[in-house]
């Protein structure tokens, strides 16, 4: 299960960055045309892209490594974005969040030695 929840959490992270960067991209807008809370908006994308591509890196990681730290930092970076990173991201996270505890609750496989 940790190759599947880590292909998950690649997926979710790759789409978070294009949230991430609509965010950025309304947040400027915002800001252009001096709207209030243009600057937080901005923030919001930034830590987005940044929870993104925690994400897609950890989630690589958990395709060839099943760890329940491994499981654990992907949900908590998985609760961290949708609670920082704005709306547009929170949805995707949503989807790394359960790539996260599939990692989390995956077993190890036994070695198997063969006798000689």
């Amino acid at each position: 299960m940790n190759k599947a929840g880590g292909i998950i959490c690649l997926i979710a992270g790759i789409f978070s960055v294009f949230a991430a960067g609509a965010t950025l991209f309304l947040g400027g807008l915002g800001a252009a045309l001096e709207a209030e809370g243009g600057e937080t908006i901005i923030m919001f994308g930034w830590v987005g892209l940044l929870m993104s591509f925690v994400i897609i890196i950890l989630g690589a990681i958990a395709i060839g490594k099943a760890s329940k730290v491994l499981g654990g930092i992907i949900v908590l970076s998985s609760i961290v974005g949708a609670v920082v990173g704005g709306t547009f991201v929170a949805i995707f996270m949503v989807l790394s969040l359960l790539g996260g505890v599939l990692v989390l609750f995956s077993k190890k496989k036994p070695v198997i030695q063969q006798a000689a």
